[in-house]
């Protein structure tokens, strides 16, 4: 089944809101928002749209709260079916400030968890939504965009065919991509707007357990151990770097002053650690 579908994530695209015509809308057979936009916007499309309006939440999303989209479908935490496409979605970031939306790695994998008996009466899923990305594939450095190692693991697990995500913009740098690819999942990012066709197996695999395997694909126990080892890599790769960051904060709170003589002098005030043990 070939479906042409509108993502959206992060900023309103004036392209649909501030230039509108209905004729864009024409051929869409269905708009998902990968979190961060203003309800109105969700609810201004949806006016107009023949097709559902699918969101999750993004981190800045708190607003939904007490003014949700109108006409829209919230599938956070749920799997929705349409035309038979079975979509799963889990929004929100990484936690950073225990904002609205915000999870721990530990707290999406209890979500992923609860969840865990749907997906396995519908026998998987075809599409996984989320805001955030997955740990390692197209997310950020810093904590606020770093992917989430669970939905990593669903895509190792089911092997949906479609991978949506948001909250990595586009602007970040040239080392962000618009389309990227985990084995037979594709994976798309849905900043501001993006239309594009994707085409759903009639007969997809079921539980991930019988995916069609491309040429070289070492198998669901060998990508679990590829994930493993990656996600050990970049677990470390990031330690070292915000190791680095408080060493170098801390020597630039040293170097102006601010920091108590006795720690100028490189001697820790007593009771007290400077965090650069082991360099002078």
């Amino acid at each position: 089944m070939k479906m042409r579908i509108l993502a959206l994530a992060d900023i309103e695209s004036k392209y649909l809101w501030d230039y509108f015509e209905k004729t864009k809308l024409d051929g869409i057979d269905l708009i998902i928002s990968c979190g961060d936009l203003a309800p109105q916007y969700l609810s201004f499309l949806a006016t107009y749209a023949k097709v559902p309006v699918l969101y999750v939440h993004g981190n800045h999303d708190g607003c939904y709260d007490d003014t949700p989209p109108e006409g829209c479908e919230c599938i956070d935490d749920r799997i929705y079916v349409y035309r038979g496409v079975r979509i799963l979605g889990l929004g929100g970031s990484m936690k950073y400030n225990y904002g609205t939306y915000q999870y721990s790695d530990a707290e999406m994998k209890r979500r992923i968890r609860k969840i865990g008996l749907a997906i396995q009466r519908k026998r998987g899923f075809d599409i996984l939504v989320s805001h955030s990305p997955a740990l390692g594939i197209n997310d950020g450095e810093d904590l606020p965009h770093r992917g989430f190692a669970g939905l990593t693991s669903l895509l190792v697990d089911y092997t949906p065919t479609l991978f949506l995500h948001g909250h990595v913009h586009l602007n970040y740098g040239r080392e962000v991509r618009r389309e990227d690819r985990f084995y037979d999942t594709r994976v798309v990012n849905a900043y501001e707007r993006y239309v594009f066709d994707v085409e759903i197996p009639d007969d997809p695999p079921k539980k991930g357990l019988f995916a069609r395997r491309a040429d070289g694909d070492p198998g669901r126990k060998g990508r679990k151990e590829i994930v493993a080892r990656a996600t050990k890599e970049v677990l470390e790769r990031r330690a070292e770097k915000d190791l680095a960051e408080r060493r170098a904060a801390e020597a630039a709170k040293q170097i102006s002053g601010k920091a108590p003589m006795s720690e100028m002098d490189g001697h820790p005030a007593q009771g007290e650690g400077t965090g650069l043990e082991g360099s002078k």
